[in-house]
């Protein structure tokens, strides 16, 4: 297909993170965008304020004339599985025999002849990507980036390089960076010249029904890369790959790795270390992001954006001004009373990780953790190592199971979870009490975390503990 001649794009589910970096690329372009979404968001919002028609019911008749009424062939229709495909406005497209493509597959498209970098991994990637693309950046290489969170320095979700146009299509070569995505094997749609794989730890089993097929994915997303792959040592063992020329292995610590870092110390609740890019030593880098599962992803960043031409300079640079990413460790709230700090984990590793971090930036403090579930099958398939991570914390607060595209299962709930939590502080809150009852709380550092509507309420937690403490915005 021609995107050329695209005149008209109509995303369904328009505020998903992906979708939405889609939408504003096209929109960019000159495009007529529309799109469809359950709810109204933070999102939604800006990008009816940048322009676009967006949709809140299922209603065929709502759909703007334009879109409906357009010559097919410069009408594009693009959905995501999140969005059930018995939609009534994706079956009025359907039906009508409109071009209709799954986001995966559009990415695909626009860097099918760009010079891509592409970040995967179960959990880091989003951090990873965004990292990358601001080392470009500061290193002042061009680039575009789709990317899997809002940026803390430039508050949005999409860069547009220098070659971008009406045509709607990256110049032969120009640098794209993506956040390749696993579920629904959306990733098996790209074909970078480099990659980062940070982790294969079991997830979207409802995709994928085993691990091994999980696997499978990834080393088949791995034999389409055509250049170099930043990954783990641990990782090709885990997928039986032997390592050759093109694997460059990283690791937060390990001096056996290619890329990696050393001396790492904590001053003032930030990380200072030595960075080694493949025997290249660069001391004392300091990163402006806590979290110690951060440093690593900042080693595999580090090592992609020293291929495209970065320097040593720009790198350090790029590391010191880094703000992280919209609900990734997201230091909300941080005085000598109390600290709250938001987070998208949603797998047992990803909460692991941030507890743990959390734990040695604020020894001795009391941490309290707010966690929602994401997906009645990841609840059922890893609830015991659910369990396990958030027993780390000191006070466990559960919301319910957010279903996202799923219909719920029986026995599987917040009590299931609950249950296997061996801590006596434990407890269940609906999302309209959790504000008032935690005001009742006592703790030093407060956590939430989650991958569904969670975000909704970081707003009005940051308030209350504002108002309670007497702390300045």
């Amino acid at each position: 297909m021609n995107l050329s001649k695209v005149t008209h794009i109509f995303f369904f589910g328009i505020g998903g993170i992906g979708m939405s970096a889609l939408a504003r690329y096209f929109h960019a372009a000159g495009k007529k965008v529309g799109g469809y979404d359950k709810t109204r968001s933070t999102l939604t919002n800006q990008l009816e304020l940048e322009g676009m028609d967006i949709l809140f019911s299922e209603d065929p008749l709502l759909i703007p004339e334009e879109f409906k009424h357009a010559s097919k062939e410069n009408v594009l229709v693009v959905w995501t599985p999140a969005v059930p495909a018995s939609h009534e406005g994706l079956e009025f497209f359907r039906t009508n025999r409109f071009r209709i493509m799954k986001r995966a597959q559009l990415l695909g498209m626009i860097t099918e002849n760009a010079k891509t970098i592409a970040i995967a991994g179960t959990h880091g990637k989003t951090t990873t990507t965004v990292l990358t693309a601001h080392l470009l950046r500061t290193a002042g290489i061009d680039c575009t980036a789709f990317l899997g969170g809002i940026s803390g320095n430039y508050n949005t979700n999409l860069l547009l390089g220098n070659s971008i146009g009406k045509t709607a299509a990256p110049a032969k070569d120009h640098l794209v960076v993506v956040e390749a995505d696993e579920y629904d094997r959306s990733f098996l749609w790209l074909y970078p010249v480099y990659a980062v794989v940070t982790a294969v730890d079991p997830d979207h089993l409802d995709i994928y029904g085993t691990k091994e097929e999980m696997h499978e994915a990834y080393k088949k997303f791995m034999a389409q890369v055509s250049g170099k792959i930043v990954t783990r040592q641990v990782l090709l063992n885990e997928l039986g790959i032997s390592k050759g020329s093109r694997h460059i292995t990283y690791a937060l610590d390990d001096a056996e790795s290619d890329s990696y870092a050393e001396n790492i110390h904590i001053a003032d609740g930030y990380y200072f270390f030595n960075l080694i890019i493949e025997g290249k030593k660069m001391e004392q880098v300091s990163l402006g992001l806590p979290g110690r599962h951060n440093v690593e992803n900042a080693v595999a960043a580090a090592t992609l954006a020293a291929w495209a031409g970065a320097s040593e300079t720009s790198i350090r640079t790029g590391l010191q001004s880094f703000k992280g990413v919209e609900r990734r460790f997201d230091v909300r709230v941080r005085s000598a009373e109390v600290i709250y700090i938001d987070d998208y984990g949603h797998h047992p590793a990803e909460l692991r990780a941030c507890i743990s971090s959390v734990r040695e930036l604020f020894p001795g403090k009391k941490i309290t953790g707010i966690f929602q579930p994401h997906l009645y099958s990841r609840t059922r398939d890893f609830a015991d190592d659910f369990a396990r991570s958030l027993e780390l914390l000191d006070d466990v607060i559960l919301l319910e199971i957010y279903p996202a595209r799923e219909g719920p299962i029986p026995g599987v709930n917040a009590q299931l979870l609950l249950d296997k939590i061996r801590k006596a502080n434990k407890t269940i809150y609906r999302k309209n009490e959790l504000v008032e009852r935690l005001m009742e709380h006592d703790f030093d550092v407060l956590l939430t975390m989650g991958a569904g509507d969670i975000d909704q309420l970081v707003e009005p937690v940051e308030k209350a503990i504002r108002k309670k403490y007497k702390l300045v915005e």
